[in-house]
């Protein structure tokens, strides 16, 4: 944790900071993403689409989700579905090599899940919110051509 603040450190003053310096290692850059998109104070996802990236990843057949989250992605706001895009895209390049990494979709959802997207309220059923959460980052990433291009 401390190497990770030391980056945000370093990020927030000095303008001439270099991530592919050896003292980032790949845990630390990885810890100071997440940190910073639960420091949000909205997820990506936004507290307003929530509930539809919800009822879409309970939808019963592909051809259903994949509509309903084409929808709801198409309404983020610019800059959230600009990140998103981003983000995904490079997330998908850690799944790819998953036979290194260990980062198949499951995973990378529990890891991004709770990180970009979580209720207004944190209201009941945080276990069964947080298992959607996961899905919802595992469908995207199974889908992104489908869902960003």
């Amino acid at each position: 944790m401390a190497e990770i603040q030391r980056l945000r450190c370093t990020v927030d003053t000095d303008d001439n900071y270099n991530l592919y310096d050896e003292q980032w290692d790949i845990n630390v850059l990885t810890g100071a993403l997440k940190m910073f998109f639960r420091e949000l104070k909205e997820p990506v996802f936004t507290f307003r689409l929530y509930p539809r990236f919800i009822e879409a990843v309970k939808k019963e057949s592909r051809k259903e989700k994949v509509s309903a989250f084409r929808s709801a992605v198409a309404d983020l706001p610019r800059c959230n579905h600009a990140t998103l895009k981003l983000l995904f895209q490079h997330l998908r390049r850690v799944m790819e090599a998953s036979h290194k990494n260990r980062m198949q979709p499951q995973n990378i959802g529990i890891v991004f899940g709770p990180t970009l997207l979580w209720q207004q309220d944190s209201g009941e059923g945080l276990a069964v919110q947080t298992m959607l959460q996961n899905r919802i980052v595992e469908f995207i990433l199974i889908e992104y051509t489908e869902l960003f291009n």
